[in-house]
């Protein structure tokens, strides 16, 4: 499976039931639809509250993931602030038929271009999977490292980025650094800009509720034919209203495509308590697709 055939990965929820425990009704359902657009699987990101998730219950999400024999490739996200326990995760990724693995930048600690050096290459000697480095300071704390990236732009495991800062400067630097690696954006309403600029695709939320929509977006973004980007910029933010993964979980809770929008602590879904502006999103991008199928 070549992964860079695929432009659009979406950064998969984990869906709960009202007890917290994992809802792998939902979660199949939702796998399926990501497959039926033709959209590469990200498990166990950010956006999956990987790290309010315990191992076991990780180890159970991708054995169900794989289970499923999708017929598109499935990447497992791996972070957190220990490069012990991280690393011994990326061990455990090694022995499962999956497809590659996203490293974040190690949480909280805020370290340099020396400590992030380090802590990328760690991972990238210890994985046997095609790697993809994320850049996302808003949850991190601390921007990725350009140096870093351009040390170790040459590493047999280096295989793309997700810039999830926001910006086209940090985007550019970051192809700069690595100019043979595929760089995809990780905001949504920035895809345009970024495709625009080299970019390769979009890693989504905002494909958990519109799969093939949001596919189409993506392909319109890279041949230069989207018409709508201001439409796609205000219904995709409208899924940041709250931390994410809140509003796509109260969303497509509403939608009746999840059996709950439940989370793990810290986030809950009463932080939206009103999801009509998220509703009327639906809407538009259901009626922006019609026109464009």
């Amino acid at each position: 499976m070549n992964l860079n055939d695929y432009s659009l990965w979406t950064a998969v929820i984990t869906p709960m039931k009202e007890d917290g425990s994992i809802d792998f009704e939902s979660y199949g359902m939702l796998l399926k639809e990501q497959e039926a657009a033709g959209n590469g699987v990200l498990t166990l990101g950010s956006t999956g509250e990987a790290l309010n998730i315990d191992e076991s219950e990780r180890r159970e999400v991708l054995a169900f993931t794989l289970k499923q024999n999708l017929k598109v490739p499935v990447m497992v996200g791996v972070g957190g602030i220990n490069l012990r326990e991280t690393t011994e995760w990326v061990e455990y990724l090694n022995t499962q038929p999956i497809h590659a693995v996203l490293l974040v930048t190690p949480l909280y600690a805020k370290p340099g271009d020396e400590g992030q050096y380090e802590w990328f290459k760690t991972l990238l000697d210890k994985t046997k999977f095609p790697a993809m480095l994320y850049n996302v300071p808003s949850r991190t704390g601390k921007p990725m490292s350009v140096k870093a990236v351009a040390r170790l732009k040459d590493h047999k495991n280096f295989w793309a980025i997700k810039e999830a800062s926001g910006s086209v400067d940090e985007f550019k630097k970051y192809r700069e650094a690595a100019p043979n690696a595929a760089v995809y954006s990780g905001d949504d309403a920035m895809t345009p800009k970024f495709c625009q600029n080299g970019g390769k695709g979009l890693v989504s939320v905002a494909s958990n509720v519109w799969p093939a929509q949001t596919h189409k977006y993506v392909e319109q973004c890279l041949n230069g034919t989207l018409k709508d980007e201001q439409l796609w910029a205000d219904c995709a933010n409208s899924l940041f209203a709250a931390s994410n993964p809140i509003p796509a979980k109260v969303l497509l809770r509403k939608l009746g495509r999840i059996a709950a929008s439940t989370l793990r602590a810290p986030l809950t879904d009463k932080e939206l308590p009103d999801c009509s502006v998220q509703i009327e999103a639906d809407k538009k991008i259901n009626d922006w697709y019609k026109s464009h199928v």
